[in-house]
């Protein structure tokens, strides 16, 4: 770890007590580590963002398996991308609805256009995508 620098920040008073009552419901022990969280979740964003920039992630699907060809959709779209989906869980919610998770990796802009296709596909009810980095860059 690089060496640590001191730094004053001017905030208002209300402000503040909300940050101070966040931070401790989240479990932190000290404002600082939680600036630093703060800083870092910009910095993957950003990072995130760069069409070009590797990312991994996690895609949430929730779809009713009954609707006409959709796993086969679904499947078809995955194998598409074969080299950019880690690995899935599947788990059956009830006897209509599944709820699927995909480990991804890759380009970012790719991983946007798989995460688009597969929550637009008719049938999937809701979809949600997580993008990170490996930590490296922040």
């Amino acid at each position: 770890m690089s060496q640590l620098c001191r730094i004053g920040v001017a905030i208002d008073e209300d402000l503040l007590k909300k940050f101070d009552a966040l931070i401790h419901k989240r479990g932190y022990t000290n404002r600082s580590e939680a600036f630093r969280d703060l800083i870092r979740e910009e910095l993957v964003e950003n990072t995130w963002k760069t069409p070009e920039s590797q990312v991994v992630g996690t895609l949430t699907l929730v779809y009713n398996h009954h609707v006409r060809q959709l796993t086969d959709k679904l499947t078809d779209m995955q194998h598409d991308f074969h080299t950019h989906i880690l690995s899935t869980l599947h788990v059956h919610l009830d006897h209509d609805h599944c709820l699927e998770v995909l480990v991804l990796r890759g380009k970012a802009a790719v991983i946007q256009k798989l995460a688009d296709a597969l929550i637009a596909t008719k049938g999937v009810k809701h979809g949600r995508l997580t993008m990170t980095t490996s930590g490296s860059e922040v």
